[in-house]
């Protein structure tokens, strides 16, 4: 049985456009953002949340490539010369570095749309794919991750409070992450009370994720990150690190990595998928 980080990148090739279509230039773009790459996260979160209602993966597949393709996006902008200007992404170029700053926008907003594509195709009843849709049109747009991103570079420069830091950070990477919890507990039709402790779970490991990126932006190296290490204090942008200190962002993530588990005490053995999930998100070194 092939594992989720196999199974996606499986589901992730077939849905995108060949390199051989015209537009050739987009679609390798498309392709090099997309695939070969990364935590894939996201779309681990989609499969083991399924896990949690006996969701088969075969039914979540639309939704763990949608989330991938949304993620993708997100890097090929946030990585462009007028955002954090970066030439190194999964350890390879990026997007704009590969071909041209022109063919990285229009690479970020076909992926947006193919995820929106993929997710109005999925085999599921017309009310669960609607849901899907409105949530995560909701977490890419201005009230998630595009908002995120924007106040994420308002704040540069500038001393936030820790409310104001968690908020950008919400926003910026915690709303799709959300959202990849969400989406399965939509197509389960779960009750109130799963979505509930799922939303909690889900707060927690996206500021969880966002912490542990800045403090690898600190300690680790390029090579390790497979990105240009120390951006962050270069660019005097506001972090967790820079707010509490090192040891202080430390035990921040501490407490998170303690109190994730307790979210999801109520499904029992169902929910070793997602704790692994968490464990890695706090104690990743790459």
């Amino acid at each position: 049985m092939p594992t989720d980080n196999e199974r996606i990148e499986r589901v992730l090739d077939g849905a995108l456009p060949s390199e051989s279509l015209a537009p050739q230039r987009l679609h390798r773009a498309m392709r090099h953002a997309t695939l070969d790459g990364g935590k894939r996260l996201r779309a681990r979160l989609v499969y083991a949340t399924g896990r949690l209602f006996t969701t088969s993966p075969d039914t979540l597949d639309a939704a763990a490539a949608a989330v991938e393709m949304i993620h993708a996006y997100s890097l090929i902008h946030d990585d462009l010369p007028a955002m954090d200007d970066d030439d190194l992404r999964r350890g390879k170029p990026t997007v704009h570095i590969a071909f041209d700053e022109a063919t990285a926008i229009l690479a970020g907003d076909a992926l947006q749309a193919l995820a929106y594509e993929t997710l109005a195709r999925a085999a599921w009843p017309d009310a669960a794919k609607l849901a899907a849709l409105q949530e995560l049109i909701s977490a890419s747009g201005s009230r998630g991750m595009c908002g995120g991103q924007q106040l994420d570079m308002d704040a540069g420069g500038k001393t936030l409070t820790l409310l104001e830091l968690q908020k950008v950070h919400a926003l910026k990477t915690g709303a799709l992450i959300k959202a990849a919890i969400r989406l399965p507990a939509i197509v389960a039709n779960a009750d109130g009370a799963a979505r509930t402790a799922l939303d909690a779970f889900a707060d927690d490991l996206g500021l969880a994720f966002q912490i542990q990126d800045d403090i690898l932006d600190v300690e680790a190296s390029t090579a390790q990150l497979g990105k240009s290490a120390g951006k962050d204090a270069a660019q005097a942008k506001a972090t967790y690190p820079a707010l509490l200190g090192l040891d202080g962002a430390k035990a921040l993530l501490a407490e998170l990595a303690e109190r994730m588990p307790k979210h999801l005490s109520g499904f029992g053995a169902r929910a070793e998928a997602l704790n692994a999930l968490a464990a890695f998100a706090v104690a990743r070194r790459n």
